[in-house]
């Protein structure tokens, strides 16, 4: 398998990680995976996983590993500031994502970066929701717009990818894995998300949110498949959800931060319980299956 995104990183150092990873992950989890031949065994890619717990990266890189493609992932930059680990990541080619976007300059130049991969062929792992899911039900959240824009900017597919069992493995906020007895990772790819419906159009906010819709809905309906349940009629907003209780506590609720490029709209209406319908998603959301 080859990867063109980055080629002034080691390779040798690469290939280690393909010997001596595989063999530990396999050895944490077993698996029920599917889909993989949506994958493209060329040419600039966006892997979109649903986010469960600090356990699924291995599961996510190990299943585009094994479809053909050199897993690259957007980590929080705090990783790389740690010792041994932050060169040992830079040198594979993982790429940093600031997630304090009061500076702009920042902000573009990490876009830049990540579209700079997917031109040059890399498979690029990004989670839409940006953290771990906060649903009570683990279902996935509104999505942040990255992964549109880098789609709508590069004409890279996005394959979304949902999993379920990562989270027993190490449950999210926790630092013990519980590895014995091995659980069950369930996985499942699907067909590239439609975004025919934005290509072309300039990148506002409505295009943007539209995107992003698409995508979650194509991930929460491939995870409906997994769990066998249906998923809410709208995603958890974790930002809504901090407005209303600020609002129920007497204090002014954070103020929305605007993506990068994206105009300023009005802010959405929150459900009770954080739960709010992204503008733009219109006939392109796809209603996950029961």
């Amino acid at each position: 398998m080859s990867e063109q995104a980055d080629p002034g990183r080691s390779s040798a150092v690469r290939r280690g990680t393909t010997i001596i990873l595989p063999p530990i992950i396999k050895a944490a989890m077993k698996r029920d995976w599917h889909g993989q031949e949506h994958i493209p065994r060329e040419g600039g890619v966006i892997i979109a996983p649903n986010h469960l717990s600090y356990a699924d990266w291995a599961a996510v890189a190990l299943f585009t590993y094994q479809a053909g493609r050199y897993p690259f992932f957007l980590i929080k930059s705090s990783a790389f500031d740690v010792k041994l680990i932050g060169p040992f990541l830079r040198t594979c080619g993982q790429l940093p994502v600031h997630r304090d976007r009061a500076d702009a300059t920042l902000v573009v130049k990490e876009l830049k970066d990540a579209e700079a991969a997917l031109r040059a062929g890399g498979c690029l792992i990004v989670y839409p929701e940006g953290t771990a899911s906060r649903d009570p039900d683990l279902w996935p959240m509104v999505g942040k717009t990255g992964v549109a824009r880098l789609a709508l900017t590069t004409g890279a597919p996005v394959i979304p990818v949902a999993h379920w069992g990562a989270q027993v493995i190490l449950p999210y906020g926790t630092t013990k894995p519980h590895l014995i007895p091995r659980h069950l990772v369930r996985m499942l790819a699907g067909p590239p998300v439609d975004l025919s419906a934005y290509r072309g159009q300039p990148l506002g906010r409505e295009v943007l949110r539209g995107a992003t819709a698409a995508v979650m809905a194509d991930i929460t309906g491939l995870l409906a498949q997994l769990r066998g349940k249906k998923p809410p009629a709208v995603p958890f907003d974790p930002a809504a959800a901090r407005r209303a209780k600020s609002a129920e506590d007497g204090q002014p609720g954070p103020r929305a931060q605007t993506e990068p490029g994206a105009q300023t709209e009005p802010g959405e209406q929150a459900e009770p319980g954080g739960r709010t319908e992204p503008p733009g998603d219109g006939p392109s959301r796809k209603a996950a299956p029961a």
